[in-house]
């Protein structure tokens, strides 16, 4: 069997699938190979981040949180619960059932977009050929006009930590254990790694997470990642910097953990470990040597602003590609790549690239930290609001965290937006829009936000990067 298709997109992931859906909207006959089986043993879309990633971390995510407020938040509201129980196979099968949900609405729009599901392994071939080996087992071939390349990535495994049934896991497998482990040691405490041990420490378990860099949260503002820090050890989290793991190794119904620190050799025992060290790009097995795409010794593909590869007509998109490995930056090269297939204009502007770590409180960011406006020798000013100051978060007895705004003191553009708390994820959004539309701190200082909320916040730090904060002490204006 042989076909021909104006695009054929490899993965069905959050680059892929989008890509593919934007295609079909621009009026390309596309199809798109995935292979991933969820647990119900059926072919899934959505790869990594529906399935076992960003949707279903954030199904346990909000359900611990919610029942830790329950435990201990909710007395201060003047609510009292007595008896709580916990369910966690109940809580891990509706994560589950939202993932299913999910999934399966990608297929329904891939149905309704008119998409071909090639269910398989795609590697591309000379001549913009696509073998797919089917999940029974036979081969394909399919050939395009255009390639997309949505691999997507997956854990990178440490050699000193193998992988051991439920004991020793990977981020996906700390999704599903239905009992709450006494201690759990996580490595890595980026983004993936804290928000695994959240989920745990919320539900019980003492959390122990070691972190080989000597830096807390590097990639953040320094002053939201000392705050967090501050934060997260309150709320139990054992967090080691400059700890090195050496060795693991599963004796019985335990982990034994070698390690080294500032104090030299160390040693601890736990139920689990969480081996959360970063992930690495899926190309290995997408690329034959005729198809003469180049990559680079991390498997990432080299690819020009447009995301188009050393290749006319073959585009790789997502995490595969340079910069962060973030599901929305995907999504958004997915739709750039679709349009200039067509001869649209489609880009997608790196510099105004919006992060988040899904913790309690939630961190959020934008644009440069204060760090590195400095080092630019950018002459700027910053502006920041506590949440305790804020009548709505105090209404929501909610009130850890900031909003730090920098600005460029000659032109007064945004260069940057840092939140620390509640709803940070959300709350981001207008930083996000101000930047892309080249606005600056006037233009959200002048902006009427609606009272109470708690993007006032946000308001007062505008007004403050120029010491007119209203409801803080200002600083003298400069």
């Amino acid at each position: 069997m042989s076909e021909q298709y104006d695009v054929i997109v490899i993965g069905g992931g959050p680059a892929g699938y989008v890509a593919a859906i934007r295609c079909a909207q621009l009026g390309l006959n596309t199809a798109c190979v995935e292979k991933w089986i969820n647990k119900q043993n059926k072919p899934a879309l959505g790869g990594t981040c529906l399935n076992v990633g960003c949707i279903p971390s954030k199904a346990l995510l909000e359900a611990t949180e919610l029942y830790d407020q329950a435990q201990h938040g909710f007395e201060d509201l003047g609510i009292n619960i007595k008896g709580i129980e916990l369910d966690v196979p109940k809580m891990i099968s509706r994560k589950d059932k939202i993932v299913s949900e999910l999934t399966g609405g990608i297929e329904q729009l891939f149905k309704a977009n008119k998409i071909t599901w090639l269910q398989g392994t795609g590697r591309l071939m000379a001549d913009k050929q696509v073998e797919v080996t089917t999940l029974d087992g036979n081969t394909e071939t399919h050939t395009g006009n255009s390639i997309i390349i949505a691999t997507g990535s997956e854990p990178i495994e440490l050699s000193a930590t193998p992988l051991t049934g439920d004991k020793v896991v990977d981020s996906a497998g700390a999704l599903d254990w239905e009992a709450v482990p006494g201690k759990v040691c996580v490595i890595g405490a980026g983004v993936i790694g804290l928000e695994l041990g959240s989920v745990w420490r919320r539900l019980g378990s003492e959390v122990i997470v070691l972190e080989a860099m000597d830096e807390f949260l590097p990639m953040v503002d320094n002053a939201i990642a000392k705050d967090a820090l501050r934060t997260f050890t309150k709320q139990g989290l054992d967090i080691r910097l400059g700890a090195r793991v050496m060795k693991s190794e599963v004796k019985g119904e335990s982990v034994v953990i070698d390690y080294k620190d500032k104090d030299g050799d160390q040693s601890m025992t736990v139920d689990k470990l969480i081996v959360a060290v970063g992930r690495r790009a899926v190309t290995d097995v997408v690329l034959s040597p005729e198809s003469a795409v180049q990559s680079d010794e991390r498997g990432q593909i080299h690819v020009n602003e447009y995301c188009e590869t050393s290749v006319p007509g073959i585009y790789a998109i997502g995490d595969i590609v340079r910069g962060p490995m973030l599901a929305h930056k995907g999504s958004e090269e997915g739709v750039m790549v679709a349009e200039r297939i067509v001869g649209q204009h489609g880009h997608v502007n790196y510099d105004v690239m919006p992060n988040v770590i899904y913790t309690h409180p939630e961190i959020a960011w934008v644009g440069k930290t204060e760090e590195e406006v400095k080092s630019d020798g950018t002459d700027y000013q910053v502006g920041t609001f506590p949440f305790a100051a804020s009548g709505r978060a105090k209404a929501k007895g909610d009130t850890s965290g900031l909003v730090k705004v920098i600005r460029d003191t000659a032109n007064d553009r945004l260069l940057g937006a840092h939140i620390i708390g509640p709803s940070a994820s959300e709350l981001l959004g207008q930083s996000v829009l101000t930047m892309e539309f080249d606005g600056t701190i006037e233009d959200i200082a002048r902006t009427i936000h609606a009272h109470p909320t708690l993007s006032e916040a946000m308001h007062e730090a505008a007004l403050g990067a120029d010491g007119r904060a209203i409801h803080i002490a200002n600083r003298k204006r400069r």
